[in-house]
């Protein structure tokens, strides 16, 4: 009687739907139908799940991955990022790759003793002697700081006095005396700020005995961390379809970061292949979504699909899914298609063009082709870096490009002091609660999923955009026209500003980030004005969206 994998969960093929021809680009992709069905019945599992209801309020990363069983049935198979209520091995998921919080794993024990270090670092810090002492050093420090200032004081008072009494022609005994005077008050505050200094050091002496301590065992702490981290990184082997199996130190080793950041290997796309491949299923499509509230600073929406995450899921999946035929990057197929920029404006000195959506503005690792690559081209005899400032990959519209070095460096100061104006034009997929306004919203690059970017209002750079509604429902219900006028010119502004709860919280349609993948990011940079460089006249460019 064969074995009933209850993980697996059968799917229901429509008519219309055909099979993948090719798995997931997981970075950048819109999920197969057979994704949404899977995903829909997952949704409708959670729902159902009403002790983990608080959790998942607060935000969790969902993944399903279709696959063909080894008897050839189609179905899916579910996981999620991360632990869910305190376990990371539940019913209808997946388990990890590598059970951490199993009774067998080495890691209970060995994060028991770093916790056992932390408890006797935190009743150190707290002890009652230790902050008395602490205390009372402060207060000998002020005092001590507070005398010798007044006698510093009574000092400059003293020479100021010797210096009026020298100008009224005194004795040869008054200068003598005042002469020992000066020598007396000089010993004497060198002796005061010795007798200061012994009586600090005596006291930190006794601080130290316990700062000793603590710092002792916070480098054992961090060695054992460390220790810890490693032999778990070494204890995630991850597999491929080829049936190779690597580490995440040996993963990463070849990657800039050179070792695999905390929680490699417990997202949801890893967990799925790994037992995929462990359980001969062979894998069909994927798809990760968000389930809950945002997290703090990073844009999620509850129910939509997202890309995986580079910071650590990058090196991994590039290994995992070796040995499957997966489709290319969209996003370096819509680079290499026929992208040609169109010129808008053009002399002797600089050219103003209309970038494709799609298209670099500068040559990024591949060999995409970008504006800069095609500007050699177009200007053979140009000279210096040629592309004033940039776009992004998806956004299309006007770029200024020189035809020599200061050209360019007159165009670049102008942005940087702002002084160029600059209008894009957006489709939203929803409807801002104001007609027009500012929205001031730092920003800070996601270190572990670029080019992603996250709101800080601690650590952002300031990003300051004001914006204009065009339209209501245009050009259908739900969609509004928005002009978009930024102040400053951050990575991803008019995306995060658009999307984010404290924004405009209307994602750009078409936004694979932060709101819907769709056919292209919905996103037009429409006008330029400048004070061109040679003639020092204001020109205004302008190439009206496509959409």
């Amino acid at each position: 009687m064969p074995v009933i994998n209850t993980l697996f969960h059968r799917l229901e093929i429509p008519a219309d739907t055909q099979l993948p021809r090719l798995f997931t680009y997981p970075f950048h992709y819109t999920p197969h139908p057979l994704c949404l069905r899977a995903a829909a019945e997952v949704q409708q599992y959670l729902a159902s799940q009403s002790t983990w209801a608080e959790e998942l309020q607060r935000g969790k990363m969902f993944g399903v991955l279709v696959v063909k069983s080894p008897e050839g049935e189609v179905g899916f198979l579910a996981a999620f990022s991360g632990n869910l209520c305190g376990t990371n091995n539940l019913p209808y998921f997946v388990p990890p790759v590598y059970d951490l919080l199993s009774p067998n794993s080495f890691f209970p024990e060995e994060e028991r003793k770093i916790d056992e270090i932390n408890a006797v670092i935190n009743r150190l810090i707290h002890h009652p002697d230790y902050l008395s002492r602490k205390e009372k050093l402060s207060q000998l420090v002020r005092k001590t700081e507070t005398e010798l200032s007044a006698f510093r004081q009574e000092i400059r008072e003293a020479k100021r006095r010797r210096e009026e009494r020298r100008r009224q022609s005194p004795s040869e005994e008054e200068l003598a005396a005042m002469v020992r005077e000066s020598q007396f008050q000089k010993a004497e505050l060198k002796r005061r700020e010795r007798k200061a200094k012994e009586a600090i050091h005596n006291f930190q002496q006794d601080i130290n005995r316990y700062e000793d301590a603590i710092n002792r065992l916070k480098e054992e702490r961090h060695r054992r961390s460390v220790a810890l981290q490693m032999r778990l990184f070494h204890a995630f082997q991850m597999r491929n379809a080829l049936g190779e199996t690597r580490d995440l130190c040996d993963i990463f080793r070849e990657t800039p970061q050179a070792i695999p950041p905390a929680g490699a290997g417990e997202c949801a796309a890893p967990k799925l292949l790994q037992y995929a491949y462990l359980n001969d299923f062979e894998p069909l499509a994927m798809a990760e979504f968000w389930w809950g509230d945002s997290p703090k600073g990073e844009l999620r929406r509850h129910g939509h699909f997202y890309p995986a995450c580079r910071g650590k899921c990058l090196p991994i999946l590039t290994f995992m899914l070796q040995g499957l035929n997966v489709e290319p990057d969209p996003l370096i197929a819509e680079a290499e298609a026929e992208h040609v920029p169109i010129i808008i404006y053009e002399d002797e000195w600089l050219a103003v063009v209309d970038k494709p959506a799609g298209m670099l503005s500068v040559p990024g690792k591949g060999e995409a082709c970008s504006v800069q690559t095609w500007a050699r081209r177009q200007f053979p005899s140009a000279t210096g870096p040629l592309v004033v400032h940039r776009l992004d990959m998806a956004t299309s519209g006007l770029l200024l490009i020189a035809k020599n070095k200061e050209i360019h460096q007159n165009l670049q100061a102008q942005f940087k002091n702002k002084t160029v104006r600059k209008r894009y034009i957006a489709l939203l997929d929803g409807r801002p609660a104001e007609h027009e306004g500012f929205i001031s919203l730092p920003l800070l690059p996601d270190p572990l999923d670029r080019p992603r970017q996250v709101v800080s209002h601690e650590h952002g750079k300031p990003a300051i955009t004001r914006y204009e509604v065009l339209a209501y429902d245009d050009p259908r219900p739900g969609i509004t026209r928005i002009a978009f006028y930024p102040l400053t010119g951050r990575t991803h502004q008019l995306r995060v500003h658009a999307a984010h709860p404290e924004g405009l919280n209307a994602p750009i349609l078409g936004d694979a980030l932060y709101g819907k993948p769709g056919a292209r990011l919905y996103l037009h940079a429409e006008r330029l004005e400048f004070i061109h460089p040679a003639t020092h006249q204001s020109l205004c460019i302008e190439s009206p969206a496509e959409f």
